[in-house]
């Protein structure tokens, strides 16, 4: 018996429709949206239960770094299973896989990092980062440095700390949010604000918001800015060449702590193992999960600068914070092999020289499409624009109607051309795929996304609405 065979796909939709409330989901929905059951993976690819291939091109949600199926993953857990299942790194305890994870990470980091703090996830690593800003200030002797910079439409989970730091206004209804102590600037987005002027113009106009809010708020009060090197589900927002070096030029001069969010952007995406590394950054606090274990067992932490790290130690004191599965050692034995297939296996080098430009090349070459109005790739990351006429440039094109859901109606097109993309508002379509990709498959995906983009070009037309 096959696999589709043995598999009641009504049954579990049934079921899942009836007690499953998923993620971000409209729950007056549930009993309509039937949702599609995924029972298989293998490199770059997922299998549903009525035996439909699919090239993954979200990576799961920007985690499969690796791929799907790695053996080795799997029998390193399972060994660690049978030998210590668990142990928690509280009260002055430690196990190994906890030691040799963040001694490892140490050594993949930028140099300025010598210590590492275990959570669960990266909503959970954004919580901590909240916690120990304020920790830090209050024991160099400025505890109304509470004061924490982020900026429109970023992500940064969906924990009450975690959502107030992103900038999502959906988010920040439910809840009464943001938290006190939390603001925003706006995003460096060229398509969205830099209509007249040339990219590096508007990476200085948009980093000199970030000095404009810290002298409104007062740069005592003030203790940090985070953002992620490229915003992730808000788009896939490219910053302009100039923009962080600006930041980074503006935290130094105030004496703020700069928080690099690399949830998405670490372990590859971007060519290099953290994407602070991309734009020659240097931050005193980096957040990661996703890609440090490629998704394989849930696993996040926080990259404390010696900055932070030193004063903490030499002002002593109890920091009062910490996760029940902080350094858990199933997570930490996946994150370790799966650094060791990174490594030896040379992706993040293949993604930076080799795969990732080739990738750049057939992605942007999608802007030719009618429906495209632009296409930008960065590393593994990318993100097309589908617009309804275009202009003489990107700020000139004409956008379709918000209520049309172009955008999901697209998506939707996607799935059935073997493709998996995302979309969010704004009618933008979203990939971030594996990285072991070859060129072959690159080729494939191109070709799929096409076949989408004409699938959903011939709907378009036969509704009237190009």
């Amino acid at each position: 018996m096959n696999m589709r065979e043995s598999i009641n796909t009504q049954r579990l939709q049934a079921l899942d429709s009836a007690h499953h409330l998923h993620p971000f989901a409209d729950y007056r929905l549930k009993d309509s949206q039937i949702s599609r059951v995924i029972v298989k993976g293998e490199g770059a690819y997922i299998w549903d239960s009525e035996g439909n291939r699919l090239l993954d091109g979200m990576a799961g949600l920007w985690c499969m770094n690796v791929g799907y199926g790695r053996k080795s993953i799997a029998d390193a857990v399972h060994a660690q299973m049978l030998q210590l299942t668990y142990y928690n790194s509280f009260f002055q305890t430690t196990h190994v896989p906890a030691v040799e994870l963040a001694a490892k990470l140490v050594q993949i980091s930028p140099p300025q990092f010598n210590h590492v703090f275990f959570v669960g996830s990266g909503s959970e690593g954004n919580d901590t980062i909240v916690r120990l800003v304020r920790h830090y200030w209050d024991k160099q002797g400025s505890p109304e440095r509470q004061v924490i910079i982020s900026r429109l439409n970023s992500y940064h989970g969906s924990t009450m700390a975690g959502a107030s730091l992103g900038g999502w206004p959906s988010m920040h209804k439910q809840g009464g949010l943001p938290i006190p102590g939390i603001v925003h600037i706006g995003q460096p987005s060229y398509l969205e604000g830099g209509k007249g002027k040339t990219p590096e113009e508007f990476g200085l106009e948009a980093a000199s918001w970030l000095e404009h809010k810290i002298l409104e708020v007062g740069a005592d009060k003030v203790a940090a800015f985070i953002g992620e090197p490229v915003q992730g589900a808000g788009g896939v927002i490219v910053p302009p060449s100039t923009y962080w070096p600006e930041i980074q030029r503006i935290c130094n001069k105030y004496g703020i702590l700069l928080v690099a969010d690399e949830v998405v952007c670490g372990f590859g995406r971007l060519g290099h193992w953290f994407g602070s590394e991309y734009f020659g950054i240097s931050p005193d606090l980096i957040t990661f999960a996703k890609g440090v274990t490629s998704g394989y067992v849930p696993l996040g932490g926080v990259l404390v600068g010696d900055r932070v790290a030193n004063a903490l130690i030499e002002k002593g004191g109890e920091f009062n914070h910490g996760y029940t599965y902080s350094g858990h050692p199933i997570g930490c034995v996946a994150a370790l092999e799966n650094i060791r297939i990174l490594e030896e296996e040379k992706i993040v080098d293949r993604v930076r020289t080799d795969s990732g430009p080739y990738l750049q090349k057939k992605f942007e070459a999608l802007a030719s499409h009618p429906l495209v109005g632009s296409a930008e790739t960065i590393g593994f990351l990318g993100g097309l624009n589908l617009v309804k006429h275009k202009g003489a440039t990107v700020h000139e094109h004409i956008p379709f109607e918000s209520a049309l859901s172009v955008g999901m109606i697209c998506r939707a097109h996607m799935f059935d051309s073997g493709v998996i993309m995302r979309a969010i508002p704004g009618d933008r379509l979203l990939m971030s795929p594996p990285l072991t990709l070859t060129h072959a498959e690159i080729d494939e995906m191109i070709k799929l996304i096409g076949l989408g983009l004409d699938q959903t070009l011939a709907d378009l037309k036969q509704r009237g609405w190009v």
